[in-house]
């Protein structure tokens, strides 16, 4: 069905069914601006702001994928560190092979979809709060047979061979773009999966599973491709991370913290939104940015802020921007409009 206003399908009484309005065309054409100004960064800033923003790209990709398992796709996973942890390893791995670490960020998202079939067997016998749980032990175990791997580095870790022929500049670079390569692929691959039949899917999914499946949706096919999805893009973050640390420890690379900053950002820009990550991560980011320095204060002030955000402003921060201005960047559903509005 096309969704331009001129081809749009009109419904009886004057009205018109689409997806995009002209304001969500100029915030896409701005977003595709922004991405465009981002990629020109290295030329002009220096290196340590080019370094801070691997960290901004990095969550923006991790809570972009949690957006899509939880937000709509109802599957509130605490276990995502697990393909973060698979993804840093997998570049360490390939890197052993003598594949480049930066390509080896593609691998590490392939082989991270690839491991999340069998474990989604298990994951998905689970509902609901042992979902939850059951998703953070298997990312534990993952990180227990890590451990007892020696050829991984076991409990201490390895370092990241393949990029010393690599100036410190161009490493940083490169660093720089493979994480803004990895957060644009990680939305944009959320919004075109949205938009086609899965997304009608996981909506009907989301809202009731049971009269989905008796609605003829094949429910368990949607959330795994979801799951699919979301672990593919973990991985990919996850390999980031190494490239960037230059090394990688598995107490750090598989920590529950992961999901909790994933959790927070989504939190604060609103679930179920495909902007709402977008606008977290910068927020979150910031408030690492000022308040680090204030030691277990920052985590006070972190869970304050998530507390009130929650009792609050239920929807997010972009929840209210929708509400108040009916702006959305990446329109996913479906609207009526008038036939003689723009």
């Amino acid at each position: 069905m096309s969704t331009t206003r001129e081809t749009a399908p009109r419904v009886s009484g004057g009205f018109r069914v689409r997806r995009d309005s002209r304001l969500s065309r100029y915030g896409m054409l701005g977003l595709v601006a922004v991405c465009i100004g981002l990629a020109g960064l290295p030329y002009v800033v220096y290196e340590s702001v080019t370094s801070s923003l691997v960290t901004l790209f990095v969550l923006i990709a991790m809570a972009s994928m949690w957006n899509l398992l939880a937000g709509f796709g109802g599957m509130a996973s605490i276990g995502q560190q697990a393909y973060v942890g698979i993804g840093g390893y997998t570049v360490i791995w390939a890197a052993d092979q003598g594949i480049n670490p930066f390509l080896g960020i593609a691998v590490a998202a392939l082989f991270s979809a690839v491991l999340a079939v069998p474990t989604s067997l298990l994951a998905f016998r689970l509902r609901g709060d042992y979902f939850a749980v059951g998703t953070w032990v298997i990312a534990e175990v993952y990180r227990l047979l890590v451990i007892k791997s020696d050829s991984l580095g076991g409990p201490s870790g390895r370092a990241l061979t393949g990029l010393s022929d690599m100036g410190l500049t161009a490493r940083n670079a490169a660093t720089y773009w493979a994480a803004l390569v990895v957060a644009v692929v990680c939305v944009a691959a959320g919004y075109l999966l949205l938009r086609g039949r899965v997304g009608l899917s996981l909506t009907a999914v989301r809202d009731d599973e049971i009269a989905a499946r008796a609605a003829g949706v094949d429910v368990t096919t949607a959330k795994r491709i979801v799951y699919l999805v979301s672990a593919a893009g973990c991985g990919a973050a996850g390999g980031v991370v190494v490239v960037d640390a230059l090394s990688i420890q598995p107490t750090a690379i598989f920590s529950v913290q992961w999901s909790a900053y994933m959790i927070f950002i989504v939190v604060i820009g609103g679930i179920g939104y495909l902007e709402g990550p977008l606008l977290g991560a910068v927020v979150f980011f910031a408030l690492q940015q000022y308040l680090a320095d204030y030691g277990t204060w920052y985590l006070i002030l972190l869970g304050v802020v998530a507390a009130a955000s929650a009792v609050w402003m239920p929807r997010g921060l972009w929840g209210q921007v929708v509400h108040r201005t009916g702006l959305r960047l990446f329109p996913v559903g479906y609207r009526l409009d008038r036939t003689d509005q723009q």
